[in-house]
């Protein structure tokens, strides 16, 4: 294993930029040449690469966002798109790939690995939703961001005395609603993984006034439904005045915690160690507060479990 390229693909998570420092200062560690490739699978096609030395990443590893740029790629998923992409690893002499992003990056990475070549997938979404690794990179650091949105929200909303519905990300995962509607103190969660009753969020908001809450909040993931649905049907059970906050992008930007510093950088040492062991085809994440690696099939097939407990937790302690 002499050169390795790394590349990040699909949505943007904080932490990655930690995760690519960690790859190329370990490989350069181990005397092993770097290829960064810029803009995902699309990069790795059109030859958008370049070698990455100690320099390259120095000063990165508290940045948001991605230094190699990221995108999606349509052309990837096709026979002719992938056949390019084998020839461009070839004419530059790269021997293993390490690929950062979600679910959909590591369908590409296993069929790279299906071609005979050795591929590693670290994981990197906000939305927490590959079931075989605890947390994913960046996960944290969306909780945190949406935590503080909420604490600013309920300043406001305390002021004027409404409900506030704050949607955050998490089409079929409700882990950044649960984790920061938890963390945050909101008064009710909606999530996809569990159906929700609006009288039952209603008769919260009427209890709450009535013992004098001047504010409520209401943490929705976007893949329940239209917020501002929700936000009509409030108004118009209980005759309070309620406002939506759609936090968006927001949520993959800023400096990454250090818990996602602190996993991204060992995932990312991680990823040189088992290539230089002659070891492909794997995904690593953590369990039991422990880097892991499997079987990258494997890891694709584990089905996401929401955490059931931590909901109900919610529930109890929002009365």
């Amino acid at each position: 294993m002499k050169t390795i390229g790394v590349l990040t693909s699909g949505g943007d998570a904080p932490g990655m930029n930690a995760a690519i420092r960690a790859v190329v200062r370990a490989a350069i560690f181990n005397k092993v040449r770097v290829m960064g490739i810029k803009q995902g699978y699309n990069g790795l096609i059109n030859g958008s690469i370049e070698e990455m030395n100690l320099s390259s990443v120095a000063d990165i590893i508290h940045r948001g966002g991605t230094m190699l740029r990221s995108a999606r790629s349509d052309e990837f998923r096709t026979e002719e798109g992938f056949n390019k992409a084998v020839n461009v690893l070839e004419i530059f002499g790269i021997d293993g790939l390490i690929i950062l992003g979600g679910d959909g990056s590591f369908k590409g990475a296993k069929k790279l690995s299906e071609a005979g070549i050795p591929t590693i997938g670290i994981p990197c979404t906000i939305d927490n939703d590959m079931g075989y690794t605890d947390y994913t990179i960046g996960f944290f650091t969306a909780v945190e961001t949406v935590v503080d949105a909420i604490s600013k929200i309920r300043d406001t909303s305390t002021s004027h005395g409404r409900a506030n519905i704050i949607e955050v990300m998490g089409r079929h995962c409700g882990d950044i609603a649960l984790y920061a509607g938890l963390a945050g103190g909101a008064e009710s969660i909606i999530v996809p993984e569990v159906e929700f009753d609006i009288d039952e969020v209603c008769k919260r908001v009427i209890q709450g006034r009535n013992r004098g809450k001047l504010h409520h909040i209401i943490v929705l993931a976007e893949g329940v439904g239209n917020a501002y649905d929700v936000s009509k049907s409030i108004i118009e059970k209980t005759g309070t005045d309620t406002r939506v906050t759609i936090l968006g992008h927001i949520q993959r930007g800023g400096t990454p915690t250090a818990f996602d510093r602190i996993i991204a950088s060992k995932m990312g040492g991680k990823a040189i160690e088992l290539l230089l062991n002659d070891k492909g085809g794997r995904a690593l994440g953590i369990k039991c507060n422990q880097i892991i690696d499997m079987d990258i099939d494997e890891a694709l097939n584990m089905k996401k479990v929401f955490d059931m407990e931590m909901y109900d937790t919610t529930k109890v302690l929002s009365i």
